[in-house]
């Protein structure tokens, strides 16, 4: 069963310095669970709701103060979008720290959106969301030229635009 607390994350760990996982130097925050069990998923470990540990989302926003250089913070997995409360959390904190927010998530933009319906947390949490890469991982569509993400299939999306929009806005120079 999921934990989806306002205070923490469940999560497999973090990596305190990328440059793989979004546009400059981010913090990864890799949560704990997920549903879809994509085919040649590189995380295998982060499926298991019951695995990884439960972390403070103070911790996680002391360990991104530690770091001056950060241009942002990435959230990824697992799936962040089943635990939004938690998410939320930091979303607000890390905008207040002026820093771009990037989140990976297993379904798409219009899933997304149509589960926001029954979950204000999770359509809070996408409003501060500047980047989003949606969809599963699809090995078939294996590309290793794109950036940030691994399969065709998925959209690196700007999600302000898509919010203007109503609909999912590509990024540019993606």
């Amino acid at each position: 069963a999921m934990i989806d607390r306002e205070e923490s994350i469940r999560i497999a760990g973090v990596v305190r310095e990328s440059i793989v996982d979004g546009p400059g130097i981010r913090f990864v925050i890799f949560c704990q669970g997920c549903p879809h069990h994509c085919q040649g998923c590189h995380n295998k470990v982060t499926h298991d709701f019951d695995g990884g540990y439960i972390c403070e989302t103070d911790k996680i926003l002391q360990a991104i103060d530690d770091n001056p250089l950060l241009d942002g913070v990435t959230f990824s997995g697992g799936e962040p979008a089943c635990q939004p409360r938690g998410f939320l959390t930091l979303a607000k904190a890390i905008k207040k720290r002026n820093l771009h927010i990037m989140m990976y998530s297993g379904y798409t933009f219009e899933e997304l959106q149509a589960m926001t319906e029954d979950n204000e947390a999770l359509g809070e949490l996408l409003d501060y969301v500047d980047l989003l890469v949606d969809g599963r991982y699809e090995s078939i569509e294996r590309d290793l030229t794109l950036s940030f993400r691994g399969s065709r299939n998925q959209r690196v999306i700007d999600m302000k635009e898509a919010w203007k929009r109503g609909e999912a806005a590509l990024a540019e120079n993606f």
